[in-house]
């Protein structure tokens, strides 16, 4: 059996968003979504960039035990380009992106995602989300404090506990999956699930059997939801080229910010239905060479670009609206989140897009929005210095040291672990243990620095408990002194030792005693 991918992919602006900060690439072995953030000229630079950095992965097969290496790699050198541009201009300092990819090989794929961006796998008629929110919302629902369908109201919501950008060193998950024909996947920015439920996404990619017209679907479904978010999604069909008539998708395509070369504004919104050859492959943003793949910041063109824009918009308003490194072969451990029920198909409720104009958002409404995009960048920035911090403290009873801030907010823990040491903490020193409950976050640096001092002082204590069982474990026994002529001990004779090794005060209590 060979299996390949049949895949189509569209991003839209949405309806409040001016420009679209999303970017994707789709190609036979990758598929990637990177939904910017950071405000006007910032985002859409960070998404590009990081697709430009993860593209050339597609340019040649590769065995399955490298993918995850692959895209580790590709993730590091996507943090180095960011950091980059940042020092090179300050002035898109804010800026972050999201990154969720899937690299393909022999039927396996490696995941490599960070931020709010999903991918999911429909299976059997069911819907898995294989991918973890990376938000403050979920991390809420992952300890019980609210339910999953409270998440779209929470006015947290868009708080990202993590994301890649030019300033912190964060890490993605990283996980392999393995694929099955009839598989069909999606990979999307949050634009999608904030307006369209997991129920209507589902019953979208059941009833819909092209990519081409799935992504298309799902658009259109999210334009209608409301759409406050650029969308941007990837459909793709694992089909098995040795049955049926299917044709694998061969060109790689660009859609969103990384697709454009030029213009204020990153606009790729799909206008009608677009042109689809003989092997489904989708005819915008083609590109016969990955190394044209490159970050653009936007720049006014001149008169005519401007001119361009504005027929753009024009003709926006008269088109129809509308997790560690594991491997799995079954999405056993991925959270299934819809499943169409017998007898139900989307035929039962009206899914057709209806015609409808743009609705003109009020002054009020832009202001507010305004307001939500400031302070969605400033929780940004709250968590990218949460996250430069690390800390010294206990877990399960081993010296630990923490990533984030030894706070809580609205009952959250605001640190996690990053690497338990084997220093018990029976075993350190009274010293140690009040310098730990006292110590301030700072550098990692520094907290390494803080460990290598709490184990010398471990170690201090250890090499003394083991000089007292050595003094006790071989110190002479008394020699009885007996009278010559009875026989009898009249005393005891203490032959020569050194005296019993001292432990420093602020050692615990010798085990054993």
């Amino acid at each position: 059996m060979t299996l390949a991918l049949r895949y189509a992919v569209r991003s839209d602006v949405g309806l409040l968003r001016e420009g679209n900060e999303d970017s994707a690439y789709a190609g036979p072995h990758l598929l990637a979504v990177a939904d910017g953030m950071g405000g006007y000229e910032a985002g859409e630079v960070a998404s590009a960039a990081v697709i430009s950095t993860v593209a050339p992965l597609d340019k040649r097969p590769m065995p399955e035990s490298e993918l995850i290496d692959a895209l580790a790699g590709a993730v590091t050198t996507a943090k180095q380009a960011l950091r980059r541009i940042v020092e090179a201009d300050p002035a898109v300092g804010s800026m972050g992106t999201t990154l969720t990819a899937m690299l393909w090989a022999d039927g396996s794929a490696a995941i490599c995602h960070i931020g709010d961006s999903r991918a999911y796998l429909v299976r059997n008629g069911d819907l898995y989300q294989i991918t973890h929110d990376h938000t403050f919302v979920q991390a809420l629902i992952d300890q019980g404090r609210i339910r999953p369908d409270e998440a779209s109201t929470h006015p947290q919501r868009s708080l990202l506990l993590r994301a890649l950008d030019g300033r912190t060193d964060a890490d993605p998950d990283l996980s392999m999956l393995a694929a099955e024909a009839g598989d069909r996947y999606l990979v999307c920015s949050d634009g999608l699930p904030v307006a369209v439920s997991d129920d209507r996404i589902l019953q979208a990619l059941i009833e819909v059997p092209e990519p081409t017209d799935a992504v298309l679907a799902l658009i259109d479904l999210a334009i209608k939801g409301g759409a406050p978010d650029n969308v941007t999604v990837i459909v793709a069909d694992v089909i098995d080229l040795e049955q049926g008539d299917r044709a694998p998708t061969k060109a790689p395509v660009v859609v969103g910010a990384a697709a454009v070369t030029g213009g204020p504004r990153h606009d790729t919104r799909p206008f009608s239905k677009p042109e689809v050859d003989g092997t489904g492959i989708t005819q915008l943003g083609l590109i016969t060479d990955l190394n044209a793949v490159t970050p653009s910041r936007p720049k006014d063109t001149g008169t005519g670009q401007v001119k361009q824009n504005r027929q753009n918009r024009q003709n926006r308003q008269s088109r129809p609206s509308r997790q560690s490194r594991q491997s799995q072969s079954r999405p056993n451990q991925a959270r299934r989140t819809a499943t169409v029920p017998p007898g139900r198909h989307a035929a039962d409720e009206d899914e057709t897009p209806r015609p409808a104009r743009r609705r003109r958002w009020p002054l009020m409404t832009s202001i507010l929005a305004l307001f939500v995009l400031l302070v969605g960048g400033g929780a940004l920035v709250a968590q990218q210095v949460i996250n430069s911090q690390y800390y010294v403290g206990t877990s399960r009873g081993k010296v630990t040291i923490f990533r984030g801030l030894d706070q809580k907010l609205l009952g959250i823990s605001l640190s996690s672990v990053y690497q338990r040491t084997n220093i018990p903490v029976s075993g350190i020193t009274s010293t140690s243990a009040q310098a730990i409950k006292q110590e301030p976050a700072g550098s990692l640096a520094q907290a390494n620095h803080f460990v290598a001092n709490i184990r010398t002082g471990y170690n201090t204590c250890q090499a003394a408990y083991q000089a007292v069982r050595h003094w006790v474990a071989n110190k002479p026994k008394p020699i009885p002194i007996r009278n010559k002529r009875t026989g009898q001990i009249t005393g005891y004779r203490h032959p020569k030792y050194p005296p019993k090794p001292t432990i420093p005060g602020d050692c615990p209590p010798m085990p054993g005693q």
